[in-house]
């Protein structure tokens, strides 16, 4: 596509669980208007809007986008799973970059229920069915996502001769993380034993490296350099490249962690990087889908962070934090700042805006200028963006 894409303008809300959140409609009022401000715009200016959620009626993004005001733009409402809040950014961008829109927001939302992930129609075909199929003897009593997930992991450790107690770092690192994040929901720091402690869940997972029902919003301005050039927006940061892949039949070839969305995730990553002329090797912090800790470390792979099979050394070297190759979810990711599904996409591109803008405070990468977001939904979609610093 021709024209390079910049985010003019970034906003999220701090993330809460469903007993302690407001409603879906005031959680995206308020990260929209903070987006709008950050890019020192009105609603007025915005040509497009794409509206991100999984658990709501039709229209609510119309219903969310109307507390901010009626301009009568066009809104359009994505659901793809929990990778919502980065398709509606992907159609955002894609809007800008062909030419059709000069000035377009994004913004998703979940106001979440407590309890695990589950189907909402019982009177129709799943889209997981496939999914269970590959997984036939596993326990039909655990929810479908450890399910899916524990057995991701056990399959990786059964592959590469991995001690399981690794996925518990990753649990810890995560609250690390998120200690410097104000919009995280979980901050209290723990340790591997007290990971490994906690109540079994699915395969080598425990509760503490699953992430939790979360309520929360984000929203993101993208606009056209010629746009931002004519009323002096901010063009610092612009979405290099950006790319979305789905299921081929390898994932449901048998292999647990195909299943998860390791190949999609692989092949968005790969078209990513060609896209933006840029190698793994040029990336010092990412923000990936680390709706469980198992899917974590596949990521660090299938991202090509480190090799095939290597990812416990990457973990062992603290090559995924502070000090390391590439800081990874600086912000706590999904584990610890929350995964409310319509948000979490933008929130991760907020978190990227603000490290190559150098204004993520104490959770700062230093000599940042390219990064990466990955974000997955299940059933399935894998989208993966480079963010690259410019000017």
């Amino acid at each position: 596509m021709g024209q390079r894409v910049a985010v003019a303008g970034v906003g999220m809300v701090p993330f809460a669980t469903p007993s302690r959140s407001e409603t879906y409609d005031v959680l995206a009022e308020r990260a929209v208007r903070a987006a709008l401000a950050d890019a020192g715009i009105g609603l007025d200016r915005v040509q497009q809007a794409y509206a991100g959620y999984v658990y709501g009626d039709s229209t609510s993004g119309q219903n969310a986008l109307y507390r901010v005001g009626m301009t009568g733009v066009p809104v359009v409402n994505v659901n793809n799973n929990c990778s919502t809040g980065s398709s509606a950014l992907f159609l955002a961008r894609q809007a800008v970059a062909s030419g059709a829109a000069e000035c377009v927001l994004a913004f998703g939302f979940e106001q979440m229920r407590r309890g695990a992930l589950g189907s909402g129609w019982d009177d129709r075909p799943s889209p997981f069915d496939r999914f269970d199929d590959v997984l036939a003897d596993a326990d039909p009593a655990v929810p479908m996502a450890p399910r899916y997930f524990g057995a991701a992991g056990q399959a990786y450790c059964e592959t590469h001769g991995m001690d399981p107690a690794v996925f518990a770092q990753v649990a810890v690192k995560a609250r690390r993380h998120a200690a410097n994040n104000p919009y995280a929901v979980f901050t209290d720091q723990v340790t591997v034993d007290e990971v490994l402690a906690s109540p079994h869940i699915s395969g080598p997972l425990t509760r503490l490296q699953c992430c939790p029902p979360t309520c929360g919003a984000a929203a993101a301005v993208v606009v056209s350099e010629e746009f931002a050039r004519r009323n002096g927006l901010r063009a610092d940061v612009v979405i290099a490249a950006q790319a979305m892949a789905t299921d081929t039949p390898s994932s449901f070839g048998g292999d647990p962690m195909r299943l998860v969305g390791y190949d999609m995730s692989r092949a968005a990553a790969q078209q990513a990087y060609e896209q933006a002329g840029v190698s793994p090797e040029d990336v010092r912090v990412v923000e990936l889908h680390d709706c469980f800790t198992t899917n974590e470390l596949l990521s660090y792979e299938a991202l090509g962070l480190t090799p095939e099979g290597t990812a416990e050394k990457f973990v062992a070297d603290g090559d995924n934090t502070y000090g390391g190759r590439v800081v990874t979810n600086p912000s706590g990711g999904l584990l610890s700042k929350g995964h409310p599904l319509g948000a979490t996409g933008l929130a991760q591109c907020a978190e990227l805006v603000w490290q190559l803008r150098g204004q993520a405070g104490a959770r700062q990468v230093d000599g940042v200028t390219v990064a990466l977001q990955h974000n997955i939904g299940l059933g399935g979609a894998a989208v993966v963006a480079v963010y690259e610093k410019v000017g």
